[in-house]
């Protein structure tokens, strides 16, 4: 029996001013009512950049300047998801268009929300590496 190849994610790890962007799943999501990096999943041949690209558009109303190297790649519990978090630079204020909510967020403050399973580890990884 062959093993199905895991389903990439991307996340956008968005910084403005020392605080990242947070986006509240929708209740009806897996992990509904928790807090994300916004993102999804990459369709068939797409590469990160376009992914980032559509997803951001989609779900923020958001246009990327730019898309860096992957900081980590987590694998989600219980799932067949693979997330994988990239540096994203935006143009444009974001918009709810399909999250419950958005948030600026400071790292010190992140653990005090109820992130989804991967976003609380890559949260714990930010904090490890923030002097401050």
């Amino acid at each position: 029996m062959r093993e199905e190849p895991p389903i990439r994610v991307v996340a956008a790890v968005i910084e403005r001013d020392g605080r990242f962007l947070l986006c509240q799943r929708p209740v009806h999501k897996r992990h509904g009512g928790l807090w994300e990096f916004p993102g999804g999943k990459l369709e068939a041949g797409e590469s990160i950049p376009d992914a980032v690209r559509r997803e951001l558009a989609e779900e923020l109303g958001v246009t990327v300047a730019g898309c860096g190297d992957r900081l980590l790649a987590l694998a989600d519990p219980g799932s067949p998801f693979v997330v994988e978090f990239h540096p994203v630079a935006i143009q444009g204020e974001p918009t709810c268009l399909e999250h419950a909510a958005l948030a600026w967020v400071p790292v010190s403050a992140m653990p005090s929300l109820d992130l989804a399973p991967s976003d609380r580890r890559f949260a714990l990884f930010l904090q490890a590496g923030d002097p401050g």
